[in-house]
């Protein structure tokens, strides 16, 4: 497991290095000067300069990019050219509000999805089922922002709408990030539940006098639910790299909210931070799926 999990880890250096060099092209094409977004007014031209070495922008793009890369390293992603603030500094202090809403959002999607997807495979073809998958369709098709709006006009006299002055305020956000998860999750666990209880293993164990839910709980769901952990790390992942729609709705200022106004101040050494952030966070989520496989069944084994 260990020999695994270290080539993994090894296997992940030249992606990385790739989503740098990447999302570094792509920012440094974006017509503008960042100089004249930071100061905002009209300085002398030894001025500007001697800010313009400063920040290497004088130095060709590889000298920069090898700069830029030598440094994340070392775990420093740049200075925030608008908010003159370490990027680290200003992940580390977001951070704790996206994973708060990340851990909330999933915990809600798995709790309603998993358990509503093994109830339509049981009753399926009822109306029970086809209520159920189509609230699932609705949450995996409605525009994130969209719901955002109707809850908060709908629950705006009852629970918070924005900030994060108090657990309550969690409470819509959670719903709306949590909903179309769940809706997936729902749709997913049904189809492999359905699909897994037609094997040979399955009619062989309701032969031997098995209870449904032996059956299911015992045989089925284990092996049903594999393909489902794939979509629960990766969920966990993406909710941890930020929710930029909900967070900004909610004005929660995580990693989604820090990523906008890095769009907006045309912060490049920020908005490359959060961008490499959210790369190592997916990685992590797609490694943590790998090994949670072995937990579930005995039967894969990773070398």
């Amino acid at each position: 497991m260990a020999k695994y999990i270290a080539k993994r880890i090894l296997s992940t250096i030249p992606v990385l290095l790739g989503i740098i060099l990447l999302i570094f092209f792509m920012l440094n094409v974006i017509p503008g000067d960042p100089v004249t977004v930071m100061m905002k007014e009209h300085l002398k031209e030894d001025v500007i300069e001697n800010l313009r070495q400063s920040m290497h922008l004088d130095d060709p793009f590889f000298v920069r990019y090898f700069h830029y890369v030598s440094g994340a390293v070392r775990g420093d992603l740049g200075m925030s050219w608008k908010l003159h603030r370490p990027v680290t500094s200003l992940i580390a202090d977001a951070f704790p509000y996206t994973l708060r809403l990340a851990v909330c959002a999933a915990l809600f999607s798995w709790i309603i999805g998993i358990p509503v997807g093994i109830i339509s495979a049981i009753k399926k073809g009822t109306l029970l089922d086809h209520v159920s998958m189509g609230v699932s369709l609705f949450g995996v098709s409605m525009p994130v922002f969209w719901i955002a709006l109707i809850l908060q006009n709908a629950f705006m006299r009852v629970l918070p709408v924005s900030g994060v002055d108090s657990w309550k305020c969690y409470i819509l956000p959670t719903i709306v990030l949590g909903w179309s998860t769940a809706g997936r999750i729902a749709r997913l666990t049904r189809s492999n539940l359905l699909e897994v209880m037609r094997n040979d293993y399955i009619r062989t164990a309701r032969s031997k006098g098995l209870s449904p839910a032996a059956v299911i709980f015992r045989h089925a769901l284990k092996n049903a639910l594999i393909p489902v952990i794939t979509v629960m790390a990766l969920q966990v992942s993406s909710l941890l790299s930020g929710a930029v729609i909900t967070e900004t709705v909610f004005s929660i200022p995580g990693i989604g909210s820090l990523a906008v106004t890095a769009i907006n101040n045309r912060d490049m050494p920020l908005l490359q931070g959060t961008v490499i952030f959210t790369a190592l966070i997916i990685i992590a989520g797609n490694l943590a799926a790998d090994l949670l496989y072995t937990a579930i069944d005995p039967r894969i084994r990773v070398d």
